[in-house]
C-alpha cells in the first residue's frame, strides 16, 4: 500500500507555519526515513499522518485513499490499516493492564481482523499474547506481568508486537530508539528490519538521528524548520551535493 503526500502545509495558532509544502512518496514494501531536530516539524507531520490533527492545505493519499477519509467507515478502515509506535512505550500501555491485555487490544477493536499468524490456530487469548510477545523476542512468561516490571527496551518490544497484531499496511514510527541507549536501539532496529522483510510492511520512520534512519531505511528525506532541505537514497548520504544541514547532521552523529 503506498502513501503519497502532495505540498501540505500546516500552521498553528497565530498563523506559525509547521509544515511547509511537503511533499513524498513511499512506495509499498520500502521504508522512508524522515530525519531533523527537535522542532523541524517531525511530529507534526506522524500525527497528521494518523489522523490525529487535521489540514487543509496539500494532499495525503494512502493507496489512492484520502487522510483522514471523512466517511465514518473508511476512517475505520484506514485505522485499521495504520498503526504507530511511539517514543515513549508507556503511551501505549495501560499501568493498570497486564501485558497481554495491551498486546490484545487491536485485535479486539477489530475483530474482523485476521492475522497470518492466526490464520490456521484455535488458540486462547493469551496464547495470542504469547505468540506476538515471540514475533518480537520476548519470552512467555511476559504476558501476566505489568508494564512497570519491563525494562525500556521490553516495553518498546511489546509497543511494537501490539502495533503489528492487525498487520497494518503502513507503520509509522516515531522515534522509537530515542529513549534507549545504544545497544538496545540497535535490537529494535534490527527487529524493526526482520519485521518488515517478513510482512512486507510500509514503514516511515522518524528519528533525528540520522544513524538509526541510515541503518534501517534506504530512502530518506531532511525537514528543517517544517521544510523538505534533502531527499535522496541511502547511497546518495556523502554525495557532495548534500544539503548544509544534511552535511551537519552527519557530522554531529559522527558517521562520517
Amino acid at each position: 500500500m503506498s502513501l503519497e503526500v502532495v505540498g501540505l502545509s500546516k500552521n498553528y495558532e497565530k498563523n506559525t507555519q509547521v509544515l511547509n509544502n511537503i511533499s513524498f512518496q513511499v512506495k509499498e514494501g520500502d521504508c522512508l526515513g524522515i530525519v531533523g531536530e527537535s522542532g523541524s516539524g517531525k511530529s507534526t507531520l506522524a500525527r497528521v499522518l494518523l489522523g490525529l490533527e487535521s489540514y487543509k492545505d496539500g494532499s495525503i493519499m494512502l493507496n489512492g485513499q484520502p487522510i483522514p477519509p471523512q466517511k465514518r467507515s473508511l476512517l475505520r478502515q484506514y485505522r485499521k490499516n495504520v498503526q504507530m509506535i511511539f517514543q515513549d512505550a508507556n503511551s501505549s500501555l495501560n499501568p493498570k493492564l497486564p501485558i497481554w491485555k495491551s498486546l490484545l487490544e487491536p485485535l479486539d477493536n477489530f475483530k474482523e481482523v485476521k492475522p497470518s499468524f492466526l490464520a490456521h490456530s484455535n488458540l486462547t487469548r493469551k496464547q495470542i499474547a504469547e505468540n506476538l510477545l515471540e514475533m518480537v523476542g520476548l519470552g512467555k512468561e511476559m504476558v501476566d506481568r505489568f508494564p512497570g516490571e519491563l525494562s525500556g527496551g521490553q516495553k518498546q518490544r511489546v509497543g511494537i508486537a501490539r502495533a503489528i497484531s492487525i498487520e497494518p499496511t503502513l507503520l509509522i514510527c516515531d522515534e522509537p530508539t530515542a529513549s534507549l541507549d545504544v545497544t538496545v536501539q540497535i535490537q529494535i532496529l534490527e527487529l524493526l528490519s526482520e519485521l518488515q522483510r517478513k510482512t512486507n510492511m510500509t514503514i516511515l520512520f522518524i528519528s533525528h538521528d540520522i544513524r538509526a534512519v541510515t541503518y534501517l531505511c534506504r530512502k530518506m528525506i531532511v525537514l528543517k524548520e517544517g521544510s523538505i532541505v534533502d531527499q535522496f537514497m541511502l547511497e546518495e548520504l556523502y554525495d557532495q551535493d548534500r544539503h548544509s544541514y544534511t552535511k551537519a547532521l552527519i557530522k554531529a552523529a559522527s558517521i562520517d
